[in-house]
């Protein structure tokens, strides 16, 4: 398991520094950043100075050296647009981040979850064709006209939610809905998946000839068998929920990674995007890794089995 966890978090420094350095080239050969910052008529000697307070003026590859040297130590610089440091930003917005993230992601365990259990164990009925077709509507709706429908329903013609903004608790319910129901949709049908698939195995019928009665037969042997392949696909979906994210929070005004991103990226402010990504990288790569770790603890043999292809490798 050491081997396996070393060789995964070796995975994870070289995907940071990957992402790391393309975003860097990436937005420093878009163009300069200071025709955006500044305005169109600045006099040159005021465009040279910013240039120079910035590091622009600098070599390329002298920037992105100062830049790997000063991210090691987590300084990512200071804001282009309010000149406080890019890390800070970030660490303001993160926990409303990570409060939209995990309230849609509990939406979708409590829908749809339990709608693909239900139409894996009523498998070619009518409940099954409603509950999937109900599924491929969430996950099949674009997330923007999601958002705007409910704000133009729940907000404009009723006026019972507010539409932007993240001052009280019903703030959250708009942009918590837009995000979670597709998810819950693709929860669904990854759910029926592997339920159907689990309910085929031997023990299974075996259970059922010892006269275990359904509902134990679901919740004891059916879905911890079927917990690995959920929790790889809950791992997976954490990037669609940060990217789907930033879609929702520049939606709802909702001041989160996602619109702070969506906002430097616009202003080109070089200091908060790579921040931003870097972030959101690491977010990514550590909920892979945790992944991995909980399906070595749910089933032991996986941890053997990879460790074996890795050093095969």
């Amino acid at each position: 398991m050491l081997r396996f966890l070393a060789a995964r978090a070796g995975r994870a420094v070289l995907t940071l520094f990957l992402c790391v350095s393309g975003v860097f080239l990436a937005l420093r050969l878009a163009g300069d950043p200071a025709d955006i910052m500044l305005s169109i008529d600045a006099p040159p000697d005021v465009r040279a100075y910013y240039r120079e307070l910035w590091g622009l003026d600098r070599p390329l590859i002298e920037q992105y050296g100062l830049y790997l040297a000063s991210a090691v130590r987590g300084d990512f610089g200071v804001s282009f647009a309010d000149n406080r440091p890019a890390f800070d930003a970030v660490v303001e917005a993160l926990p409303k981040t990570a409060l939209l993230g995990l309230s849609a992601l509990l939406l979708a365990l409590l829908v749809g979850l339990p709608l693909g259990v239900v139409a894996a164990v009523k498998h070619n009925s009518a409940i099954d064709r409603i509950a999937m077709a109900s599924a491929v509507f969430g996950y099949a709706i674009p997330i923007f006209f999601l958002g705007i429908l409910l704000i133009l329903l729940f907000a404009l013609k009723l006026r019972v939610l507010p539409s932007a903004g993240s001052d009280t608790p019903l703030h959250l319910l708009l942009p918590m809905v837009t995000l979670g129901l597709p998810l819950a949709g693709r929860l669904a049908r990854f759910a029926r998946t592997s339920t159907l698939e689990v309910l085929g195995k031997p023990f299974i019928r075996a259970a059922r000839g010892r006269g275990v009665r359904p509902f134990g037969l679901i919740v004891h042997h059916a879905l911890p068998n079927a917990a690995v392949p959920l929790l790889m696909f809950l791992g997976i979906e954490i990037g669609g929920i940060l990217a789907g994210g930033a879609v929702t929070e520049t939606i709802f005004a909702w001041p989160g990674l996602g619109r702070l991103l969506v906002d430097a990226v616009a202003t080109r402010d070089l200091p908060v995007v790579q921040a931003c990504i870097l972030t959101i990288t690491l977010i990514m790569v550590s909920a892979n890794l945790l992944t991995d770790v909980l399906h070595i603890l749910i089933d032991p043999r996986l941890g053997g089995f990879r460790s074996a292809q890795g050093a095969s490798a």
